[in-house]
């Protein structure tokens, strides 16, 4: 990417995406610029298509063309990242240990968002809050009568999507469980080293972190609850906020034959919650359902069917059939018991 255009990310700072990018950019020492706010009018000033489906943070790099375009999914941006400026990897070089970063940052994109999106709409004090601050996130100097009308139809929208997430009554105990045993796996992991996979920070690192600026750094509810179980993941994330003063060197990963076994409580909940909800959308697409039902830790959990979730399934797998066969059997060993061999179609 040519030095005089660096990337652009336009997001919120509730957006544990934007998040995730920015910290992921000061890491890797890339020049950026952050729009904050609504995409809309920064794309339509600068002659851009709108994504066909928006997200945060959309994102304007530079295509081989030399042209600007639009990109929005942060996990294809960060392998786009890799290809175009050497250096300061967040991808690790040992093909099992990368896999097991690709999965778990998966994982924290599109299951510990199930975290932050229930704790912030599903608990009072937390809809209230974010009702609250997030209008000022887009425009600090809004008027207070204005404010008092787009709270309540921000948090009334959102509240009316949590059964998106599969959020309801049902679930709400079984989401509450998840992210207990969640922090108290990390807590436990960060004991044995600094990041994820070693010494270093890969992308599943930002991964997490994205989604714990919001659940440790926003919402009330998650902040209570990770002070109680897991003062050193509350470091960790403040930490990962700028690592771009830290020297990495090739030996500060982890190796697939030394996996700790911290890491493997990690993906026991992987296990236990993600790949079953994956399995049932992926069944759910093929018959064409608009809805799937599963057992999940013990319950019944119901939810929209979403494609894309269907492709982040398929994605894993392409991974995984990339490994040669003597990796193959390296991951089948690491997933033996954690419930994620499952997921290996």
């Amino acid at each position: 990417m040519p030095a005089t255009q660096p990337f652009t990310l336009i997001g919120t700072v509730a957006s544990p995406y934007t998040r995730k990018m920015i910290a992921l950019l000061r890491y890797r020492r890339l020049d950026y610029r952050i729009v904050w706010g609504d995409p809309d009018p920064v794309l339509l000033e600068r002659g851009l298509e709108k994504p066909t489906v928006g997200l945060l943070p959309t994102c304007i790099m530079t295509n081989s063309s030399g042209q600007a375009e639009v990109v929005c999914d942060s996990t294809p941006i960060i392998r786009r990242l890799e290809l175009e400026n050497a250096g300061r990897s967040v991808i690790p070089h040992d093909p099992v240990v990368a896999f097991l970063d690709y999965l778990l940052e998966d994982f924290a994109d599109e299951w510990c968002t199930k975290y932050m999106f229930h704790y912030r709409w599903y608990p009072k004090v937390d809809a209230d809050n974010a009702g609250t601050l997030l209008p000022f996130f887009h425009k600090v100097d809004l008027p207070i009568e204005v404010h008092e009308q787009f709270k309540p139809y921000v948090t009334d929208r959102q509240v009316g999507r949590l059964h998106v997430v599969g959020s309801n009554d049902d679930t709400a105990g079984m989401i509450d469980a998840s992210y207990r045993r969640f922090l108290l796996a990390l807590e436990t992991h960060l004991v044995e080293q600094p990041f994820m996979l070693g010494h270093r920070p890969g992308a599943s690192d930002f991964g997490i972190y994205g989604q714990l600026t919001q659940l440790i750094g926003f919402d009330p509810t998650p902040r209570a609850i990770a002070h109680e179980l897991a003062p050193r993941v509350i470091a960790w994330s403040g930490l990962l906020e700028d690592q771009s003063g830290l020297e990495p060197e090739e030996s500060d990963w982890i190796t697939s034959d030394n996996i700790p076994s911290s890491l493997t409580e990690l993906l026991n909940e992987v296990g236990r919650v993600y790949v079953p909800a994956l399995l049932a959308n992926a069944k759910a697409l093929q018959g064409g359902a608009k809805t799937w039902e599963a057992q999940i830790d013990g319950g019944l959990w119901t939810q929209q069917t979403f494609s894309y979730q269907g492709k982040c399934l398929q994605w894993i797998n392409s991974e995984y059939q990339s490994l040669c066969e003597a990796d193959k059997k390296v991951v089948n060993d690491i997933f033996a018991g954690t419930g994620c061999e499952q997921i290996l179609l």
